[in-house]
């Protein structure tokens, strides 16, 4: 890594009506650094990023690249200094070829300059993806890819920039373990190239596995820059927050509530699922661990109906229930909150009040079908306090909230619906230290009123401190269950990767995803 700076942002300011985002603000990244940056949701850190790519424009200070001065009035003037973003938002569109989307609005042509060259266009993206180590077809529409291939995608096309400097917000958020190792790979070989990297994310211990130097910021201002390697990951979190965050883990009740309020068995479902069974506690949070693809999400869409059955029973309190569509299993107190929580969970464009009362409506409705107004404003303005929601009033458009803020309003909808079983699917992807401690103390909370919950989760760390029990999938399969007093990342891990077929003596996998024919 290179002394000398890359990037020098010194004095930024920005401010939007009613709202000083930036003050006086810096950054400097170094060629062939990954430079992480840090903060809470609001901390200023994407919207810093923006002004660097050319999607704001700053108010005042100035943008030092390659030791000159530069004006960013847009993206296109950012990508020809070569600098490119990584949007924490999926930008891309869902009808086009994977092909198609790297390579939008650059598009070779045919040698009579009238049709684009699509045979040109795949090649160029099969040898990308293939540096990627990505198995993927360049003709595949990106609406039939997985959140975290999508995610992947975005990553190519950044990378089809050739760019020297590489902001990438959030990149991990949708990624599996395998996935974030394969993108870290990606990022030193480019670090090793001299570009130069500057990393967004809320997952503190990945940051110490890949950055060199992590900047820290906290409401809208520049607080700090350290060398990884001489600080720990507490001290960043009292830099970001200026509070002690982490609150011990939970304890395990002693002797844990016998009552079954949820009970699956043999589910079945094409390729996706294949006989699942298990049981929900009432008080229990259940944590469901495994790779990408291992049917986690294919579980809860069961369940919740969104997804028809081969075959299976699905019992509420001893009592065998059918359920074909999202509506009976609200009907028979269930909810279920999304990964994508923009796209299934919340309808952004509308207010608070409108998301925490959307899925119960009729509960509001008068003698002559019009909705109580004053009954949802009452019940909205309840769960904001309750749920500690930061918004202006519960008028605030959705969209204007932050991702933790936003995950609190899904919860509140789910409440609102007066619902005894929770599935939260990936419940803290995306938002910061602070909001995910906010969310863990409110899991425990529900659970402490009898409420019983799945908790999807791609972090271990977090299904090893919230779970009660540990359910493994690999590949559509249940693998594994484990109480948490034995549970540990190894096995976890052990599971998750137990293909069908390749077994030890012990029962325990071997390391399946290196055997080829299997």
């Amino acid at each position: 890594m290179s002394s000398e700076s890359l990037v020098l942002m010194e004095g930024i300011d920005k401010s939007f009506p009613g709202v000083q985002a930036l003050s006086q603000c810096r950054f400097e990244l170094r060629p062939g650094e990954v430079h992480a940056l840090v903060g809470e949701n609001g901390a200023g850190k994407s919207t810093l990023m923006k002004v660097l790519a050319g999607i704001y424009a700053k108010d005042s200070g100035r943008i030092l690249y390659r030791n000159r001065e530069v004006e960013i009035p847009n993206p296109r003037a950012a990508q020809a200094l070569g600098i490119s973003m990584i949007h924490q938002e999926l930008n891309l569109m869902p009808h086009l070829t994977v092909a198609q989307n790297i390579f939008i609005g650059r598009e070779p042509r045919s040698k009579l300059k009238v049709f684009l060259d699509e045979k040109e266009i795949n090649e160029k993206t099969e040898h990308l993806l293939a540096t990627m180590h990505l198995k993927l077809d360049p003709r595949t529409k990106v609406a039939n890819l997985t959140v975290a291939k999508q995610q992947m995608i975005e990553i190519a096309k950044a990378l089809s920039y050739n760019s020297e400097v590489l902001i990438m917000d959030e990149p991990t958020a949708a990624l599996t373990e395998a996935e974030i190792e394969e993108l870290f790979r990606i990022i030193r070989q480019l670090r090793d190239k001299g570009v130069g990297i500057i990393h967004i994310s809320h997952r503190l211990e990945e940051l110490k596995q890949i950055s060199d130097r992590i900047t820290v910021m906290r409401d809208g201002r520049y607080i700090d820059t350290k060398p990884t390697r001489e600080v720990a990951i507490d001290q960043i979190i009292s830099m970001m927050v200026g509070r002690t965050i982490y609150e011990s883990a939970p304890e395990i009740p002693e002797t844990a509530s016998s009552e079954v309020v949820l009970e699956v068995r043999h589910l079945n479902r094409a390729n996706a699922l294949k006989d699942i069974s298990f049981t929900l506690k009432k008080g229990e949070i259940l944590g469901f661990a495994g790779l990408m693809g291992a049917g986690r999400t294919e579980v809860a869409r069961a369940i919740f109906g969104a997804d028809r059955l081969d075959s299976g029973e699905i019992y509420i309190q001893g009592k065998k229930v059918v359920i074909n569509s999202p509506g009976d299993a609200v009907r028979h107190s269930i909810g279920y909150l999304s990964e994508d929580r923009k796209r299934y969970g919340l309808t952004v464009g509308m207010d608070v009040e409108a998301n925490i009362v959307l899925a119960t409506l009729k509960k509001f409705l008068g003698l002559l079908g019009w909705v109580n107004g004053v009954k949802t404003r009452q019940i909205a303005v309840h769960y904001v306090k309750a749920l500690s929601i930061k918004t202006p009033s519960v008028q605030q458009r959705v969209k204007n909230l932050s991702g933790g803020n936003q995950q609190k309003v899904v919860i509140a909808k789910w409440l609102t619906a007066d619902t005894n079983i929770l599935i939260f699917d990936e419940p803290t992807r995306g938002i910061d230290v602070g909001a995910k401690s906010e969310i863990y103390k409110l899991l425990n909370d529900l659970t402490r009123q009898g409420k019983s919950i799945i908790m999807i989760s791609s972090e271990l760390p977090e299904i090893l401190r919230m779970s009660h029990r540990i359910i493994v999938m690999c590949e559509g399969r249940i693998t594994g269950e484990l109480s948490i007093a034995e549970a540990t990342q190894e096995k976890i891990m052990t599971y998750a990767t137990q293909r069908e077929g390749v077994m030890n003596t012990n029962g325990a996998a071997l390391a399946s995803q290196e055997l080829e024919g299997v």
